[in-house]
């Protein structure tokens, strides 16, 4: 069995695996690229990403900077925005539906270290070599997913389809379909409701207009 493989399977892997060491820098290299270019050099932008993810759908957009661990264990639909300062530590997959967007300094973070010191620092791999050893969860983010400023989202996390995550949560466990989710740690406020339209906002829709379904 690989590394790549304990880690999708959810069991300690070594993280200074040279195979997975060549995968990180690669992934590490695209992304400090990526941020040292201009929003509209596009083609450029567009180039680095097609190479540096499992998959990202159509009209996507990432301000940058940026920062994928692994890269390649991310995939991501159509139509997503992230603002500045996205961070995504993949060492597990994480999945990202379409029509997803992130405010500024969102980070999804897969990987999880033991929590007593001793093993933290070594414990024997399995060929009885002493290594420094971890395990990851993968996250799972739904379609029309809005996650607000400076959110953190760990790792073994699923958020449903039509959610909103309040700025500056720290989501630690799943958050079901069309709700409204804040708070240290992150927990469903309410269920998203008609009543949450801007047509029963009238002061701030102005002079837009709701486009009917």
């Amino acid at each position: 069995m690989t590394e790549q493989e304990r880690i999708h399977q959810g069991i300690l892997f070594s993280p200074g695996n040279v195979e997975l060491r060549e995968i990180k820098l690669r992934s590490h290299k695209l992304s400090q690229r990526y941020s040292q270019t201009f929003e509209d050099e596009t083609e450029t932008r567009a180039e680095l990403l097609d190479q540096l993810l499992g998959r990202l759908g159509k009209g996507s957009f990432m301000q940058g900077p940026i920062f994928f661990h692994y890269g390649v264990h991310t995939e991501i639909g159509e139509r997503f925005f992230a603002n500045y300062n996205l961070t995504v530590q993949d060492d597990a997959k994480v999945t990202i539906g379409s029509n997803v967007s992130f405010g500024p300094n969102v980070t999804i973070a897969t990987p999880v270290h033991p929590f007593i010191a001793s093993e933290r620092r070594q414990m024997l791999d399995r060929h009885g070599n002493p290594a420094s050893l971890c395990y990851a969860k993968p996250v799972v983010i739904g379609n029309d997913v809005w996650v607000s400023a400076g959110v953190t989202i760990c790792g073994g996390v699923t958020i449903g389809d039509g959610c909103v995550i309040g700025a500056g949560s720290v989501v630690t466990r799943d958050i079901p379909a069309h709700s409204f989710a804040a708070g240290v740690p992150c927990k469903t406020i309410r269920a998203i409701t008609e009543e949450d339209s801007m047509r029963y906002k009238p002061d701030i829709l102005a002079d837009c207009e709701i486009i009917e379904p």
